[in-house]
């Protein structure tokens, strides 16, 4: 199961005068990752590098660093603590050495990484979406049901027969609230994927 951060993280580093600053947060889009980058980035800083991954999705830049030698060693430390719907920004000030490009790949790489390591994380939970039919009698026991499940109300909409809830919840719940719903409605109340 792949994790993403509960808040934002910050790590320093230092390495031969040059400082690293990483700044890592949980993202849910690629807009919303270069939102944070431009609310992080430092325009006075040498080099703004960063890398996120949101599922399948990933994108990294060097910012004028040499090629393969900041992004891809942030993406691959964000793969590297199996986290997920992240992006991590490393800020450098240049201190006045050349690190070469194996330093500049252990510098970035090695900020990002601990950054991730120190933040405090979260699970990402895979959530589906239901439907429930159920007639007036029912809708007590139904709106009890989904506080007890983690579900929560995207819609409702009332007609002649009832109640239609539209529900986003846990994957692994959909089955018990199925199960508890036919038990406690005496198989009225019915759910759609």
């Amino acid at each position: 199961m792949s994790e993403t951060l509960a808040a934002p993280a910050v790590f320093t580093l230092e390495v031969k005068h040059s400082r690293f600053l990483a700044r890592a947060a949980p993202v849910d889009a690629p807009a919303t990752a270069l939102a944070f980058l431009g609310a992080v980035a430092d325009p006075a800083a040498t080099h703004n590098c960063w890398a996120y991954r949101i599922g399948g999705e990933y994108r990294s830049s060097d910012d004028g660093e040499p090629v393969g030698t900041a992004g891809r060693p942030i993406l691959a430390a964000i793969d590297g603590q199996g986290c997920d719907r992240v992006m991590v920004v490393v800020t450098r000030w240049y201190g006045g050495i050349k690190l070469g490009a194996g330093g500049l790949v252990r510098a970035y790489g090695g900020a990002a990484a601990e950054c991730l390591r120190t933040a405090t994380r979260v699970p990402i939970v895979a959530m589906r979406e239901v439907t429930v039919r159920a007639g007036f009698e029912d809708l007590g026991t139904l709106h009890a049901a989904l506080a007890a499940f983690g579900a929560e109300k995207l819609e409702e909409r009332f007609d002649a027969e009832g109640l239609a809830l539209r529900l986003s919840l846990p994957a692994d719940r959909v089955e018990a609230l199925r199960s508890h719903l036919r038990d406690a409605t005496r198989d009225r109340a019915t759910i759609r994927a």
